[in-house]
């Protein structure tokens, strides 16, 4: 029986081994081409997939993010309810889907379609409806899954999982990202580790906040949203007490229940618990939230519950990856 589990676990190895190995050749003009779109982006790189594409999403995402490529993670059916506000003309599309058909992920790549955002895919059916949909496509096919049915994503997803690794480190080669910038992000040499910068360093505060008191009309709500061009709007009292927040995303999820904002008013419509963070909280604990969330922005609130800013990926990420604070290295 040992035996037999012994011979199995190799012969998985071994599979998803040339999986990776077979995509070498796979590395091309089109790859280079990837590379170079993400480069030229002053934007992020919006990582989408469900399931076991998500997931492997997910790490990519964590990967680009801690060598100095701006990503974040957008959950296609998410997408499809309202998140897809995040999104904007600077921005960039991986998604990734093995079979190409995935009927969610192609719906929202439509719909980005409608803002020119660059589409990357990564599938294994270079005929699929997603590679039509996408203006670069990268090969992840592989011969066969470790699965002895052929039906758990095993090859196919370490084989994406490589391909987002070499897209990642490519990456770091074109922006020079040096071995400081690393240390920039992981303080001490190791993952994992906290970064030492807080919030309150790069947190953005006073006239800069789009605020609005409650019982403000949802459409003078709307037009701050616009002035700052910022995504969001938050409500608070005359001491400054967050009450809650309106996003681009609340606002599509309003509009899309077919009620006119005319009449309506902040309090009838903003999320009452937004996400929020402490001033001391550390950079590394903010993108991890973020993350784990999928949000973009986080409001800082002191013990009070008192609104001393707001933080958002694009104040601790520029372009090229450089935080634009001063962390001890």
């Amino acid at each position: 029986m040992g035996n037999d589990s012994i011979k199995r676990a190799r012969e998985v190895l071994k599979i998803e081994a040339e999986s990776i190995l077979n995509l070498i050749n796979k590395i091309d003009d089109t790859f280079a081409e990837a590379v170079d779109i993400i480069y030229k982006s002053k934007g992020r790189v919006i990582v989408t997939g469900i399931g076991k594409s998500g997931l492997i999403g997910k790490k990519i995402v964590a990967t680009m993010t801690s060598t100095g490529t701006p990503a974040l993670f957008l959950h296609p059916v998410e997408g499809l309810h309202g998140d897809l506000g995040i999104v904007t003309r600077d921005d960039v599309m991986l998604a990734i889907s093995n079979s190409g058909e995935t009927e969610e992920l192609n719906r929202i790549i439509s719909s980005i379609k409608d803002i020119n955002v660059p589409m990357i895919a990564f599938t294994g059916n270079i005929n699929s409806t997603l590679a039509r949909l996408s203006d670069v496509t990268i090969d992840v096919c592989v011969e066969r899954e470790a699965c002895p049915f052929g039906l758990t994503p095993t090859s196919s997803s370490t084989a994406t999982l490589a391909m987002g690794d070499a897209l990642a480190i490519a990456l770091i080669t074109k922006r020079n990202f040096t071995e400081k910038n690393f240390f920039k992000f992981h303080p001490g040499g190791s993952l994992g580790q906290r970064l030492m910068a807080k919030v309150r360093d790069i947190m953005i505060s006073d006239e800069r906040i789009p605020k609005v008191m409650p019982g403000t009309t949802a459409l003078q709500a709307v037009s701050v949203i616009d002035e700052k061009n910022v995504g969001f709007v938050i409500i608070a009292d005359e001491e400054n007490h967050l009450l809650g927040i309106i996003t681009d995303g609340d606002l599509r999820r309003f509009i899309r229940t077919g009620v006119s904002l005319a009449g309506k008013t902040v309090d009838e419509i903003m999320t009452k618990s937004p996400k929020t963070i402490p001033p001391d909280k550390s950079i590394a604990d903010t993108i991890e939230m973020m993350q784990k969330d999928e949000i973009t922005t986080l409001v800082v609130v002191d013990a009070e519950d008192r609104i001393d800013g707001y933080i958002h990926l694009h104040d601790i990420l520029g372009r090229g990856g450089t935080i634009k604070i001063s962390v001890p290295v």
